[in-house]
């Protein structure tokens, strides 16, 4: 049977200017960088199961429109697990191979895994690589070589697992956080990472069973965890003997429903911590308030359990067997109350309904991120046709007022997650450009694509030097631009 594509590994590292064909918008200079799976497997041997286990590959895409130009560079970061797969020392990641008690305890203790393939993020004066372990990898933004880890000299509280996106406010650039810590009462940590690279721990939540969570929301006064039913006995880690992988260890109970956590972004306080049916899902496309912060409105992309991550082995992924991993977009509005004074409600019985915002196939929503903590129009996402048999035909512009769907698809390629960069005049929410790279399986080779945000048709594109495999998000900086002379 025929591999679908996009699941390969790219061992080729290059740096190379690419012409354009089209038109840049003369205001598009700064970066785009990419993060995701650059290899499943390396020349000696070392091999992985699981699509999240791929080894971590940076994407730069520098746009350079007085030249008609994008400058691209990948390159693999050079992590802990990525050394210790290359010398044969590979025990293990997210859902791939047994582990032992010693490497458990290695790994949630003392040193945390490291193969940090998710997204890419700016703290401070530093550019990082993240994923669900709290270990944050340093990179150089020109370069993509690897250059550390982020270190801390403070006390705030950290944990074993982390969420891999964190989420930046744009007022304040303040970045949050949340950190799962292990123990006999286990934790959910919160804390606000400043822009002077300073941080606050905001508040902590416990947990009898900690419970996987990819992401959460934020609005302006609130942080909001979904707690699923995907469950964790952290003792399961201290049992002797050889083990499952990380994520086999969390088991499905969908009678605990899930548990919608709302933090008080100043005082750390639990305002509300409502349960509604089971759901999953890893990602909050965005979060606002309504009716002076009595409403906390989130849209998440859903699906109905956690079988999704077991869709995700590399084995089902190239049979084309992708049933269980499209989403569905919904908008979860919840009621804190009808006091006059967001900060006097303290603890609530809330309410919460649900809205379907986009019942078909979907994957990788985001908004502009002039929109991120308040109100938005417009979702961009990966379209998939349901039933699912292969990877994203098209992208698709979702209007949340009207529910209006437009697509962008140009029936040869395969489309990966949407970023959408705002045109800095700052006119209507979607005046910019939408960023993505599609897989052109015939041609063999990747292209980068800039699609007019409110036309969503092709302005300009790029080939890139080679056929990238399929990455999971990316993240456009501005102030990332071409060097005259350079």
């Amino acid at each position: 049977m025929t591999s679908h594509p996009g699941f390969h590994s790219l061992y080729d590292e290059t740096a190379a200017s690419i012409s354009v064909t089209g038109t840049l918008p003369d205001w598009l200079r700064g970066s785009l960088i990419r993060n995701g799976p650059g290899a499943f497997s390396l020349p000696n041997g070392s091999s992985v199961d699981h699509w999240f286990d791929g080894f971590a590959m940076l994407y730069r895409f520098t746009f350079d429109p007085d030249s008609d130009a994008v400058h691209y560079r990948n390159r693999f970061l050079r992590t802990d697990a990525y050394e210790a797969a290359a010398s044969g020392e590979f025990e293990g990641g997210f859902a791939t191979g047994e582990t032992t008690l010693r490497s458990r305890l290695a790994t949630f203790l003392t040193d945390p895994y490291d193969n940090t393939n998710i997204i890419a993020e700016r703290y401070g004066g530093e550019y990082l690589a993240l994923t669900e372990s709290p270990r944050k990898v340093r990179f150089d933004p020109n370069t993509l070589e690897t250059t550390g880890h982020l270190e801390h000299d403070d006390d705030v509280p950290t944990g074993q697992l982390s969420c891999a996106h964190l989420k930046r406010d744009p007022t304040s650039g303040v970045l949050v956080n949340v950190d799962t810590a292990f123990g006999r009462t286990s934790q959910y940590h919160v804390t606000a990472m400043s822009p002077d690279g300073s941080r606050r721990h905001i508040g902590s939540v416990d947990t009898d069973e900690p419970a996987y969570m990819h992401s959460f929301a934020l609005t302006p006064r609130y942080v909001v965890l979904t707690e699923f039913p995907l469950r964790l006995d952290p003792r399961r880690f201290l049992k002797p003997g050889r083990q499952a992988p990380f994520i086999e260890q969390f088991e499905w109970d969908p009678d605990r429903g899930t548990r919608i956590i709302v933090m008080d972004r100043t005082t750390g306080t639990v305002v509300a911590e409502p349960v509604i049916d089971a759901v999953f899902g890893f990602h909050h496309v965005n979060a606002f308030e309504r009716a002076g912060g009595r409403e906390l409105v989130f849209d998440l992309e859903t699906v109905p359990d956690a079988t999704t991550i077991d869709s995700l082995y590399l084995d089902a992924l190239r049979a084309g067997e992708m049933g269980a991993i499209v989403g569905r977009i919904e908008r979860f509005t919840v009621d804190l109350g009808t006091g006059s004074d967001v900060t006097r409600y303290g603890d609530v019985d809330a309410t919460v309904s649900r809205k379907m915002l986009y019942p078909d196939g979907s994957a990788l929503p985001t908004v502009s991120p002039a929109r991120w903590c308040r109100p938005h129009r417009y979702v961009y996402a990966m379209g998939m046709d349901t039933p699912v048999t292969e990877w994203a035909r098209r992208v698709l512009k979702l209007d949340t007022d009207t529910g209006a769907v437009e697509t962008f698809d140009d029936g040869g390629e395969y489309f990966g997650e949407p970023v959408f960069v705002p045109a800095p005049d700052g006119g209507p929410e979607d005046d910019g450009v939408v960023l993505v790279v599609a897989l052109d399986a015939d041609d063999d080779r990747s292209q980068l694509l800039v699609l007019d945000g409110q036309t969503f048709t092709e302005r300009a594109r790029a080939s890139l030097p080679h056929a990238a495999p399929f990455d999971f998000h990316g993240r456009y900086f501005p102030e990332l631009r071409v060097v005259t002379g350079n």
